[in-house]
């Protein structure tokens, strides 16, 4: 006849069996919203390159959305399609990877853009960097959608001086998603000639400790900071976003290059937006060079 365990030992053991299933459940959360990498940074990078489809023509777009820190998901599908149902329209070749070894100069001279959708981290290895801003330079096209612009590129020095040109503080809380009015500012250029001088979108709103137009980035819209709530509302504290000159799109010009970063794209309805699904597919076209503009 067996012994009971003393009543101790039994609370100890369900103590610790409810502490392993609650931290399995946290760390199942934690994947589930993006967020592991943020917990672990991944710094590995891909040494075997994709392979490239044979039947692609020009112009080519890279869509690349490698995640070695937050994952937008919703983000990334939902972009994905939208760019995918535009090249279509356009007649135009894409090929979408989240592998950093495509970044080798017989491959990517293959692409007239590439689109770092929602990437984020320590995606590139030093090697890859380097063929990635050469090629740029020689009059490749860049655009950055959402995550490419926030924090966790800080390593990449020359990436944040040429292609966000600010420092990423945060995005609001309190609540997450809201909707905003943007401000077009240069309706004459050929990635935005098509939007309304101004109209509204519900986006993670990001913000940045200045504007990228101190350091001679070219802006297209801004955010009317009095259409929405820039604050950070977490565990009871309050932080204020707000940036007086808020971009939220714009170009800069690196060598030969065209570039265009847009803050918005954390959610897949993002891209259902009719003005930025325009914006989209005036960027690309812009940037792959199919409809022309200057590139001070």
């Amino acid at each position: 006849m067996s012994r009971k365990s003393p009543l101790w030992q039994r609370i100890v053991k369900w103590a610790l069996a409810s502490i392993l299933s609650l931290a399995c459940l946290a760390l199942a959360g934690i994947w589930y919203i993006g967020a592991w990498n943020i917990l672990f940074p991944s710094h590995e990078h891909d040494t075997v390159a994709p392979a490239i489809p044979k039947d692609l023509h020009s112009p080519a777009v890279l869509v690349f959305s490698k995640t070695n820190s937050f994952r937008h998901k919703e983000g990334i599908e939902g972009g994905r399609a939208a760019i995918a149902s535009i090249a279509v329209g356009r007649g135009w070749s894409t090929f979408f990877t989240e592998n950093g070894a495509v970044f080798n100069s017989e491959d990517l001279k293959q692409f007239q853009t590439v689109v770092f959708l929602n990437a984020s981290g320590d995606m590139l290895s030093e090697d890859q960097e380097q063929v990635f801003q050469s090629w740029l330079e020689a009059g490749g096209g860049w655009i950055g959608l959402h995550a490419a612009g926030d924090g966790s590129h800080a390593e990449w020095q020359w990436y944040m001086d040429n292609l966000i040109g600010a420092e990423f503080t945060a995005h609001i809380m309190g609540p997450q998603f809201q909707e905003a009015t943007v401000v077009m500012e240069s309706s004459d250029h050929a990635a935005v000639e098509r939007l309304p001088e101004t109209w509204s979108h519900t986006e993670e709103w990001y913000s940045w400790e200045k504007s990228p137009r101190i350091n001679g980035f070219n802006i297209l819209a801004v955010l009317d900071e009095n259409s929405y709530s820039p604050f950070q509302k977490m565990m009871g504290n309050e932080r204020d976003l707000s940036m007086g000159d808020h971009p939220v799109v714009w170009t800069n010009c690196v060598g030969e290059g065209r570039t265009l970063y847009a803050a918005m794209g954390h959610t897949a309805e993002a891209f259902e937006k009719v003005e930025y699904r325009i914006l989209l597919e005036d960027a690309l076209a812009w940037t792959l060079g199919v409809k022309q503009g200057t590139c001070p």
